[in-house]
């Protein structure tokens, strides 16, 4: 997601939000939602570009993994993309390991070196308009360490066209840092995501909650949120989409268990 100076949330809040240790007790079955054969079951929007349109064969399946890949560029030139799960979902649980890989191709946004994310609570692709960048979402930011000495935290939150609450407090700047630690190089990361309408999220990394807050919503007059809407209102479900923003990134073990 897009440069930010991720503002820091109280120290009393943080730790009162990640005072939990372990997922909630198993309420289904994990479900595998991509095949590692094909992209089946999934629809790719790229800004610019019409709904399916496989921009430059950027999204491939390779190894039983889903792959973002940029060896069809010369420069990035916004070609910012998103693929889709078709199934709109509000509780559940969604785990997946993810690696960044190679170099970030040429003349992109600095900022966007090893990151990318994956978009849930998401409007559908259907309705974003032609050249957006970024679904009205809520995103779960993925970043990787840049082997210069300092953090470059994991898991954190990022806002398109919407905030959230800690506590009965909003916060509305677009980004977050998460509690997790730094992962440098091309090393695999597991992260998960608990969801639960607008109840309460958690994110975790390597099995250790990094972040948790409520009530989601979507605003209006926002730079990515929907044009049609007036006033504030509750994200309690939508899409889940990871991202494609200049950085290869690689995507596997993809499984949802579906929540009461």
């Amino acid at each position: 997601m897009r440069k930010t100076a991720f503002p820091v949330i109280s120290a009393a809040l943080i730790a009162t939000s990640i005072s939990f240790t372990s997922a909630s007790a198993q309420e289904g079955e994990w479900q595998s939602i991509f095949n590692g054969e094909n992209l089946d079951g999934w629809t790719i929007k790229f800004a610019g570009q019409d709904i399916g349109v496989n921009f430059r064969d950027t999204f491939r399946v390779e190894d039983g993994m889903m792959r973002v890949v940029y060896d069809n560029y010369v420069t990035f030139d916004d070609a910012y993309a998103h693929i889709f799960y078709k199934e709109k979902l509000s509780h559940y649980r969604l785990k997946f390991d993810y690696r960044f890989t190679g170099e970030q191709v040429p003349e992109s946004e600095v900022w966007n070196v090893r990151n990318s994310g994956v978009m849930f609570h998401s409007q559908p692709p259907e309705s974003m308009y032609f050249d957006q960048f970024f679904p009205a979402s809520i995103e779960n930011q993925l970043l990787g360490g840049l082997s210069d000495g300092k953090s470059r935290r994991t898991g954190n939150i990022c806002t398109p066209g919407t905030d959230f609450q800690i506590h009965g407090i909003y916060f509305g700047k677009h980004c977050y840092r998460s509690s997790s630690k730094t992962y440098h190089g091309d090393q695999w990361v597991n992260a998960e995501i608990e969801v639960r309408g607008d109840e309460i999220i958690r994110h975790y990394i390597n099995g250790e909650l990094v972040f948790e807050y409520e009530k989601p919503r979507i605003i209006p007059g926002e730079e990515f949120s929907a044009d049609f809407i007036t006033d504030p209102l509750p994200l309690r479900d939508g899409y889940i989409a990871l991202q494609a923003e200049s950085h290869p990134i690689d995507f596997k073990n993809i499984m949802l268990m579906k929540l009461q």
